[in-house]
């Protein structure tokens, strides 16, 4: 075996796609997944989620920087406008 040959993918690898292509991606993909649900469970703002929002439901309106995404949800949350418990 040649040191050329250390390390070579089969010709019909390199044509490859999909998950089993790319399996970092499809970890890459989970992880967000996870890290999605957490937010949603402990309140957080999703950054991500209200950009897609913001390009399919408003694309004439500028979006928020998220800093001031997020001051604006925790002012939502927690300000006299939001939500009270009590």
């Amino acid at each position: 075996m040649t040191p050329a040959m250390v390390g070579a993918l089969p010709p019909d690898a390199a044509d490859a796609s999909g998950p089993e292509a790319r399996p970092q991606a499809n970890v890459f993909d989970r992880l967000r997944s996870v890290r999605q649900v957490c937010r949603q469970i402990f309140g957080m703002p999703d950054y991500e989620r209200y950009l897609a929002h913001a390009a399919s439901r408003h694309p004439e309106r500028p979006v928020l920087s998220r800093g001031a995404y997020c001051a604006q949800a925790i002012e939502h949350k927690y300000g006299k406008s939001g939500p009270r418990c009590c």
